[in-house]
């Protein structure tokens, strides 16, 4: 009942936020606890659910690409540009932060932290004009500040 309590908590404030995906995302999850289909579905989502997210997230990016819109010429532009140069930077450094929140959060087990960046990310979502799709670089940032303070 408890968790019930704290999804639906998420799924007010993010739509009041205007946070779209995390309201759906909430929306979902209850959806299926009060189905009481959860102990059938939770385990796929928890196990497959970033994978595939990434993969639509990926897919979405690409689209350009794919029908043509982006060309070999545009591509060759960019990477002699001092922007396509700090946008390569920029990616490596986002992506390799990704990873060590993901290992933060999976592997090292401190998925706690999770209602704190959901709510970070509503607030920037509904009052910066952000978009809510990085709590794996943000659980990496942490997790890079950890490691640099050594705080365990």
């Amino acid at each position: 009942m408890e968790s019930t309590i704290i999804i639906l908590a998420i799924l007010i404030v993010a739509v009041l936020g205007k946070a779209n995906s995390v309201a759906i995302a909430a929306c979902t999850l209850l959806i299926v606890k009060l189905l009481q289909i959860d102990q059938y579905i939770f385990p796929v989502i928890e196990r497959n659910g970033v994978f595939w997210g990434l993969v639509l997230l990926i897919a979405a990016i690409l689209i350009p690409i794919a029908n043509g819109s982006i060309t070999l010429a545009n591509i060759r532009n960019v990477f002699t540009s001092w922007i396509g140069v700090i946008a390569l930077l920029l990616s490596l450094f986002t992506t390799y932060l990704s990873g060590l929140g993901l290992k933060y959060l999976t592997v090292q087990g401190h998925s706690e932290i999770m209602p704190a960046m959901i709510l970070g990310a509503v607030v920037a979502a509904a009052f910066l004009g952000g978009v809510p799709v990085g709590p794996l670089i943000t659980a990496g940032m942490l997790a890079l500040c950890l490691k640099l303070f050594h705080i365990t």
